[in-house]
């Protein structure tokens, strides 16, 4: 297994600085529009540092990004690594309440935010708490005006942070620092930001590395969002401990994928469950094994993987992994069992299957997955601004991840489901309270239950079942409209049941398991058989 740097140099400054200092010319970051290299990396991500830490930024403070996926994002990614200040990456689908909160709830005073951005937070702008300052980022070069409700922020276009000068920061941040704050959906409540420290990245990624067998000449091609760990440390960060290359697109295409595989000389991906069951479902071409990706992580694997490995040759995994958890487990490639998620890494982790009681469970048995790390700051520090949610989730010394697990008495795990509400739709995960305090707000709703059934591309799919007001009729093509504009493409639900009642408890809880029992029925409305899309 490859060494791990020691604690000390386990921070994004120091990896980096070793990186830029043994191959300054070596490619780091591959896309369209350029070509990064690691000297170019460690120069311009100096000057982000330093340039925002002359516009006074601390520390410890919260500063919010929102940008594509383009190579300035990985600068800021890094520029934020060296100073100290705490990224919070924000998901570039979101607008509405749920963006509200998650900008009030960083408490953050600076932005750096895309132009493409700048109309979506116009329109929550009345509701904003803390926000003083926007770094105004634009990908074609100009730099237009700020919307007129944006005006009374103060406003610092791009450009001008990398005209600091490059010397290094004088104090890297220590591997115990707080480094990122994650915002993941909540299940019972709204989305939470999970406390991430230098350490904890870095071995989320060096965990990659060791699953991928990364190595220098590696060219890894994961169309992933930049602002979810897998597209920012699976991806980037790996390749970075590993002196390898990442290639940054816009987005995850059926139709580019594999030309651009090609035309990148990819040779390593991660695919999310869905990505590689839509690739699995194009018509065979003769080509398909002539592909330069010889390895794969998928997540989660998906019953016809092995069909699928051998159609594009390659070879495959799996793993199982959260924010707050990171990616504990480890298995070999081409394991013949997809159902897996591979066996602890012990040699960094305990862990245990539990009951409701925090008691362990014999071998065979579902129960809860806890965790704990056998070195400081390798999980989750805890929730931005929620020592209760805290306290909560680490209950009795362990580490809660709210997922159902078993473990066979040869030490591997399975995953069984989620002992929650959320959803998990390619990739994203979504707080069934979340989408149904939007429901709710429909003048014709009564009450509502959101829920995953399952999808024919692995994972979930949301479908709700809604309930009128008395003497009114619901449409739910008109529900849909209703939300697009209010919550991220992904959360809309596609399934909606307009019923007369929800199954409910003896004390008034409604009974999602029942609800998820019935599923999709033949007078469900389904908006994709409908042919109702969803702008982008």
């Amino acid at each position: 297994m490859p060494q791990r740097d020691p604690p000390d140099r386990q921070s994004v400054g120091r990896i980096l600085h070793h990186r830029a200092t043994e191959a300054p010319d070596a490619p780091f970051v591959l896309s369209d529009r350029r070509t990064l290299t690691y000297g170019e990396a460690h120069r311009d991500s100096n000057r982000l540092a330093n340039g925002i830490t002359e516009l006074g930024i601390e520390s410890g403070e919260a500063v919010l990004v929102v940008m594509p996926n383009v190579v300035e994002f990985i600068l800021v990614w890094l520029g934020l690594g060296k100073t100290g200040a705490v990224q919070v990456p924000v998901n570039t689908a979101l607008r509405g309440n749920l963006l509200t909160h998650i900008i009030n709830d960083s408490s953050a005073r600076t932005m750096i935010v895309a132009t493409g951005f700048l109309d979506c937070l116009g329109e929550v702008a009345g509701d904003l708490e803390h926000l003083e300052r926007l770094v105004v980022f634009n990908p074609a070069g100009a730099q237009p005006p700020l919307p007129h409700v944006l005006s009374h922020l103060d406003r610092i276009d791009f450009p001008q942070l990398l005209e600091a000068h490059d010397a290094p920061p004088g104090d890297l941040p220590r591997h115990h620092d707080l480094k990122a704050v994650m915002y993941t959906s909540g299940t019972t409540g709204p989305s939470k930001g999970v406390m991430i420290s230098q350490r904890q990245a870095y071995g989320y990624a060096h965990g990659n590395f060791e699953l991928m067998d990364l190595k220098p000449g590696d060219i890894y091609y994961a169309p992933l969002p930049l602002f979810h760990i897998a597209g920012q440390w699976a991806m980037c960060y790996s390749s970075m401990i590993a002196g390898s290359a990442a290639v940054v697109t816009e987005r995850f295409s059926v139709e580019r994928f594999w030309s651009d595989a090609r035309r990148f000389g990819a040779t390593v991906t991660f695919f999310l469950g869905a990505m590689a069951n839509f690739l699995a479902r194009q018509p065979r071409k003769p080509d398909d094994g002539d592909v330069p990706i010889e390895r794969a992580l998928v997540v989660p694997m998906f019953p016809d993987a092995g069909s699928f490995a051998s159609r594009f040759d390659m070879k495959i995994k799996t793993t199982y992994g959260s924010t707050e958890v990171s990616a504990p487990h480890r298995m070999d490639w081409n394991d013949p069992d997809w159902k897996t998620c591979g066996r602890l890494a012990d040699e960094f982790y305990e862990a245990r299957i539990v009951d409701a009681n925090d008691e362990e469970v014999p071998d065979g048995t579902v129960g809860e997955f806890v965790i704990r790390g056998k070195e400081p700051w390798l999980l989750m520090s805890g929730y931005w601004r929620h020592p209760d949610w805290t306290e909560r989730a680490w209950s009795n010394l362990w580490l809660h991840s709210g997922d159902a697990m078993m473990k066979t008495s040869d030490g591997r795990y399975y995953f069984v489901d989620r002992m929650s509400d959320s959803i998990r739709r390619r990739g994203e995960n979504i707080s069934s309270l979340e989408v149904e305090n939007e429901i709710n707000l429909h003048a014709d709703v009564l009450e509502c239950a959101v829920f995953p059934v399952p999808s024919e591309h692995t994972e979930d799919e949301v479908m709700a079942t809604v309930i009128p007001q008395p003497g009114c009729t619901l449409d739910p093509e008109t529900l849909v409209r209703f939300l697009e504009p209010r919550m991220a493409r992904f959360m809309v639900p596609r399934y909606i049941d307009v019923a007369t009642s929800l199954p409910k408890t003896p004390t008034g809880k409604i009974r999602k398991v029942a609800l998820r029992h019935a599923g999709v029925t033949s007078s469900t409305f389904d908006r994709e058989k409908a042919g109702v899309t969803l702008k982008r």
